[in-house]
């Protein structure tokens, strides 16, 4: 559905923040199936945790937020420029059930719950093989910046 040539002409982030690879589904407006290949080569690995590399969990909900920017973007027919930024106004309901490992692939499903005033809602869950991995409500916004 949008490979990361795409991505890349939408998503602002570069390495090693920019933490999707590949959409999979995008129903317009409604939600999108995203994908995370983690590999070892990941930087925060490294102190996270030298004995036992984990992905930290904040990083699984930047990337359920840039998937969901991903859908926004999508939704409004724009891309972000040099003077919009689309921002995190809140994170709600954040569980982490089970730990994302090097090697692993994550799929972040994320649908458009509400949008109001320029506030956009998501829910957003992320699993690995079928398990859940981590959910969340998402709240995000567009700014202009000087």
């Amino acid at each position: 559905m949008m490979d990361i040539h795409q991505i890349l002409k939408l998503l602002p982030h570069r390495y090693p923040i920019l933490l999707v690879d590949r959409v999979l589904e995008l129903e317009k407006g409604q939600r999108i199936r995203a994908l995370k290949n983690v590999t070892i080569n990941e930087p925060f690995f490294t102190g996270h945790f030298p004995h036992r590399p984990v992905m930290p969990g904040v990083l699984m909900l930047e990337a359920m937020a840039q998937a969901a920017a991903l859908l926004c973007f999508d939704m409004l027919g724009t891309a972000p420029d040099d003077k919009t930024v689309y921002y995190f106004a809140g994170i709600d309901g954040a569980r982490f059930k089970r730990p994302v490992e090097p090697g692993d692939q994550l799929v972040m499903d994320v649908t458009l719950e509400r949008a109001k005033a320029g506030i956009y809602k998501f829910k957003g869950t992320t699993r690995v093989g079928g398990e859940v991995a981590c959910e969340a409500e998402l709240m995000c916004t567009m700014r202009s910046i000087a």
